[in-house]
This record gives C-alpha cells, structure tokens and sequence, in this order.
C-alpha cells in the first residue's frame, strides 16, 4: 500500500477541490502521521474561500456542515480526555469559524422558501450547540448535553444537504451527497468512540458505531461502482479504502465494554482525522464534475 503526504489545494477559480496526494516512500503506520494530521486541521478554513456559484459546490458545503458538526463534538471529547490538546482545540476552534461562514453562504445560496427555513432553524440549532461548545471549558458532566445538541444540528445539516440535492435532481447531486457523508461519518465513529470511552451512553455509543461502520462501507461500494467515478477519483477511493482500514483497526483494537488507554484515543483520532482529509478530496472531485 503506498503512503502519501497531503495538502490544500483550490482549482483557478478559487474553488476547493480538497487535498492534493503526492507519493511518499516512507512506510505507512498507523500512529506516526502527523503530516497528515497537521493538514487535516487546517482543512477546513484551507478551503471552500469562493462564495457558492453552483448547485454541487452548495451539495459539497453543505454536506461538510454534517461532518462539521461531528468533527466539533469529536475536538471537544478530545478535550475532555486530555488527548491531543492543541489539535483538538486548532480542529474545533476551525471547525466552528468554517461552519458559521457556509451557514451564512448556503442561507444566501437557497433556491426555495424551504431550504431558507432549513437554514433559519439550523442557525438557531447552531447557536444552541456553539454555546455547549465554548461557554465552559469541556467536562464530562456536560457530555451528554452537548452530544444532543450535536444531533439536532446534524439533522437540519442533513435536512438541507438532501434539499439541494433535490434541487439539482440529478445522479452527481448524490455522488456528492453520498462522499460527502462519508466525511461526516468518519467524525461521527470517533465521536462516539470517545463518549463511549468517558463513559457517555456507552450502549448507545456502540450502536451508533456500528451502524455508521456498515454504512461506510456500503457506501464505499457504491462509489466504487457508480458510473460517474473516473479513474483519478477512484485511485483516490483507493486510498480511502487504506485509511478506512487503519481506522477500523483503531476502533477494533479496544471493545467498547473495556477500559482504554490515551494511545487508543489517540489513534482513533488521528486516523478519524486521514480518512476525512481523503474523502473531502473525493468529494470535490464529484462536485467539481460537469452534471
């Protein structure tokens, strides 16, 4: 399997397109990765610069809301455990100043009366959740709270993500969609991970788990096989299939029932954070592809 480094890249037109991948030669490990730690903080505020000027750039941005919300509860466990600190507080502090600016574009951006009332009901939930977030320093006795909020915020981003993708009606609408929320997904397992691990609703945790597990996967298959994906978006598939692995392996390595250790935290973190750098490239690419 090779190993790549990435890093930010935008198309002439100011519109984010993801990471670029470089081969590397060094060997792939699970933990020693922080190149592409490093870049997957900065993801984000990287990119997405140009203001929304077509239906699949808004299916792009607004599904990286969904993920935006998982990313931010994530961060925040992580500060609750003491792991990863600095990463931790860079990817939500990010994470938060990027979801408040696509909330204004997509608001701006809506076609219908309905996608505006999405919006205004999801400014209203985000405010609820950013409170949670930064009124208090993160404590496990507002963890569930704050994993709440966090729904309601991901459910009105989905709402609207699945609204602009009614909009343009067409097959690379749902490709778009489809990878976006694999981005989500990747945030949402380690959230949840590290709830567990407090320990938050550890049953509930572990359902989410596996849920979110098995939809990844029939959802990598999917991209896989749609006729749309060109050779240069499934080599970068190809890639995800590799950092889904080291991820699964992560989340594997403890059950949920036991106790963990900071280095278990930790690589579920990181490898969280590689696979959303991939899948946001992947994401691009489908939303940057002529409908």
């Amino acid at each position: 399997m090779k190993f790549f480094n990435y890093s930010i890249s935008e198309d002439t037109r100011g519109r984010d397109t993801g990471v670029f991948l470089k081969e590397n030669t060094m060997k792939p490990t699970l933990l020693n990765r922080r190149t592409l730690i490093a870049a997957a903080v900065g993801l984000p505020l990287l990119t997405a610069h140009a203001q929304i000027s077509e239906l699949g750039d808004a299916i792009n941005k607004a599904g990286r809301q969904r993920m935006l919300s998982q990313r931010m509860g994530k961060a925040w466990l992580a500060l609750v455990h003491g792991i990863e600190k600095s990463t931790a507080q860079s990817a939500l502090d990010k994470s938060m100043a990027l979801f408040d600016r696509q909330l204004v574009e997509l608001k701006a951006y809506a076609s219908s009366a309905d996608i505006r009332d999405t919006y205004t009901k999801l400014e209203t939930s985000w405010n609820g959740y950013k409170a949670a977030l930064v009124g208090s320093t993160p404590a496990r006795e507002n963890a569930a709270s704050m994993l709440q909020l966090n729904a309601g915020v991901l459910a009105l981003a989905h709402q609207g993500t699945v609204q602009y993708e009614a909009v343009q009606g067409k097959p690379l609408g749902k490709l778009v969609n489809i990878a976006g929320r694999q981005r989500m997904l990747s945030q949402r397992m380690a959230m949840y991970f590290l709830a567990a691990r407090l320990p938050v609703d550890a049953a509930t945790a572990g359902n989410e788990i596996d849920k979110a597990r098995t939809e990844f996967g029939s959802a990598m298959a999917l991209l896989h096989k749609a006729p749309e994906t060109t050779a240069k978006i499934e080599e970068d598939l190809k890639v995800a299939d590799g950092q889904w692995l080291f991820f699964e392996s992560a989340l594997k390595k403890v059950a949920l029932t036991e106790s963990s250790t900071p280095k278990a935290l930790i690589d579920v973190f990181q490898a969280s954070e590689n696979l959303l750098l991939v899948m946001d490239r992947v994401t691009g690419q489908y939303a940057s592809l002529k409908t």
